[in-house]
């Protein structure tokens, strides 16, 4: 069953070079002085009951504005959205909420505009106050507080009246660390109560940690939707600049000298992303232990090289060469690249190739996952992607002893016990 169903939506506003021009177009509306801004372009989804699904995409791509026309905030121009459940909504600072009146007058006032009687808000709120924390602050008017202080107490009206469906629109960047611990910590309790939850976030972690789906969307248009790693990763194409959906321009088949490759024996995963500009090509992916053996099996523990092979078929200034370690559903958990290693990297010239090295001691946990390298630069002080290989191939870590968490802090333990006189 569909908790949110989204049907073709659009949503355009029309703009105006001056604000006379309005004014003209209303006198004579059969001369047009304004042009269309596409805002939503035709945009459908679907929200299955019980998921949390995010909505990613670059500034100005139409997150936000769906989200409104989901709770009913704004209209839409076209097509249509239905909501099967009540409805609480965490969008920008500000919405729903009257800066004149109290914290408490304000929690009272949303609570009667989400349909609940003043009896029910009196029974949750102890709750939202202490899940707030905003000590006596709640009996002064709201636009006294900071914006921690409101987004305290606006999410923890809107999380705490127990909705059907939460909306939350990139509420969780303000506030300390702790607060955002707490925030999603309560997410994930209602989560597992089956509330649906929709979420606008720029915080990618954020996006592959809790969500089922995620629907990408860039200047009004639903690029996709999917699984989150592989839309966290169209989402990166699109922030260099590229094109998420064509056909990958560069290829790593073979390398400069034709002989066989480490990837041959490391099984290159098929259904790895491949992008740039085709300034350079990764003709070449190996990981080895500490014998100097090529495997993809390394004990925790031990040292491993990471190395490539970068073939240019153009001039670069200051080639940057990166590597990085996912999890399974795409968390990106540790990796570095030579700009923050300080490595001086002389330029190349166009049919260069150079080998790059990566050597670290192996402290993730036992388990498996995913490497990804790059090849980066900056050209007139823009950030260009030369070919970036995605997921090119798996790791595995073998452990005798997991601790908690992705990574070991390799502590030295000491156990004393004291003697007694």
């Amino acid at each position: 069953m569909n908790a949110i169903e989204v049907r073709d939506v659009t949503k355009i506003y029309r703009l105006y070079n001056k604000p006379s021009d309005r004014l003209l177009e209303t006198l004579c509306p059969k001369k047009s002085r304004h042009r269309d801004f596409y805002a939503l372009n035709g945009v459908s989804f679907n929200v299955e009951k019980g998921t949390t699904v995010g909505v990613i995409g670059t500034n100005g791509s139409g997150k936000s504005t769906i989200l409104k026309i989901i709770t009913g905030v704004l209209t839409p121009s076209a097509g249509e959205v239905k909501v099967n459940g009540t409805v609480s909504a965490l969008l920008e600072l500000g919405a729903g909420f009257n800066m004149e009146y109290t914290g408490l007058e304000n929690i009272y006032m949303n609570g009667t505009m989400m349909g609940f009687t003043r009896q029910q808000m009196e029974e949750k709120l102890p709750e939202i106050l202490a899940f707030a924390d905003i000590g006596e602050f709640v009996d002064q008017p709201v636009k006294s507080y900071s914006s921690g202080m409101f987004v305290r107490l606006a999410f923890a009206l809107a999380i705490n009246v127990e909705p059907d469906i939460l909306i939350v629109d990139e509420a969780l960047s303000v506030g300390d660390v702790f607060f955002q611990a707490k925030c999603y910590h309560k997410m994930e309790e209602i989560r597992k109560r089956g509330t649906t939850i929709v979420m606008v976030t720029h915080d990618m972690s954020s996006i592959i940690k809790y969500c089922d789906k995620v629907v990408l969307l860039n200047r009004g248009d639903k690029l996709a939707e999917g699984e989150p790693g592989k839309m966290v990763d169209l989402y990166k194409k699109i922030l260099v600049g590229l094109d998420p959906v064509e056909d990958e321009p560069v290829k790593s088949e073979g390398n400069h000298s034709g002989q066989l490759r480490w990837l041959d024996s490391l099984e290159e995963n098929p259904g790895h992303m491949n992008y740039g500009d085709g300034s350079a090509s990764i003709v070449d992916v190996g990981i080895f232990d500490e014998q100097g053996r090529l495997t993809n099996q390394i004990f925790k523990g031990s040292e491993l090289t990471i190395r490539t092979k970068v073939q240019f078929a153009k001039p670069v200034d200051m080639p940057i060469f990166s590597f990085t370690f996912k999890d399974k559903k795409g968390t990106e958990l540790t990796g570095t690249n030579t700009m923050y290693e300080k490595i001086q990297v002389t330029p190349a010239k166009s049919g260069d190739v150079y080998e790059v090295s990566f050597r670290q001691r192996m402290t993730l946990q036992g388990g498996e996952y995913l490497l990804s390298v790059g090849c980066t630069g900056f050209e007139s002080g823009e950030f260009v992607v030369y070919n970036r290989l995605y997921d090119i191939v798996n790791i595995v870590v073998i452990s005798a002893k997991n601790t908690v968490g992705v990574y070991d802090m390799e502590s030295d333990v000491t156990v004393t016990k004291e003697l007694r006189s």
